[in-house]
């Protein structure tokens, strides 16, 4: 496992300087109304962004939240801190695998992931540890794309899926709301953002 992180880490490192400007034109056509939407479900006043990437959610964070962000890239990590430089933002930036969270338990409100999941190389360990970190009646909110359930684009999801990972570290084939469910908790919302391919996911654990 350590061996698959280190090799997915790597690669969000050497993408870090060009990360922005290969999504920008899906940006501007979808995920900026996205994490608009994603965000309107957050609430403080403690807050954990999990996947904090370039800090492209940034521009949605409340001057009031207590924000603490991890990401497991520090070339991502270093993008993010420059752009909460720019933005004015206080911001706990830091360098943390969401599979091993240095955090406290029930320590958060929200916790908000945007397409972090794809690339987790034991997502239900990482789901695990999101609840153990998020308060009793905290609540789970995540933008994230999974595998269709409509044949056969589903079947042609999985026979790409071994080359996106290997080009890009992400799969695009998880069954991101039952790996959810498995880690504890219980689904609040579940709503198709695109097809039933991205999807948006409002999840609280179950005492």
């Amino acid at each position: 496992m350590r061996d698959k992180t280190e090799i997915i880490r790597k690669r969000y490192d050497r993408a870090a300087k060009y990360y922005d400007a290969v999504e920008s034109m899906m940006e501007k056509k979808w995920f900026s109304q996205w994490r608009k939407l994603l965000f309107s479900f957050v609430k403080g006043p403690k807050v954990l962004e999990v996947g904090v990437g370039t800090g492209k959610n940034m521009p949605y964070y409340n001057q009031d939240w207590e924000m603490v962000a991890i990401d497991f890239s520090p070339k991502m990590l270093e993008r993010a801190k420059e752009r909460a430089a720019k933005l004015n933002l206080q911001v706990d930036l830091r360098l943390m695998d969401v599979q091993h969270l240095e955090l406290s338990d029930n320590s958060f409100d929200t916790v908000v992931t945007a397409c972090v999941f794809c690339s987790v190389p034991d997502p239900i360990l990482g789901l695990k540890e999101i609840r153990r970190v998020l308060k009793g009646d905290g609540v789970l909110v995540m933008l994230e794309h999974v595998r269709s359930k409509k044949e056969p684009i589903g079947k042609i999801m999985d026979m790409l899926n071994p080359l996106v990972v290997g080009i890009y570290g992400a799969n695009i084939n998880r069954n991101t709301v039952e790996n959810v469910k498995k880690a504890g908790f219980e689904i609040v919302e579940e709503k198709n953002l695109l097809s039933d391919i991205v999807k948006l996911i409002i999840a609280k654990p179950i005492k």
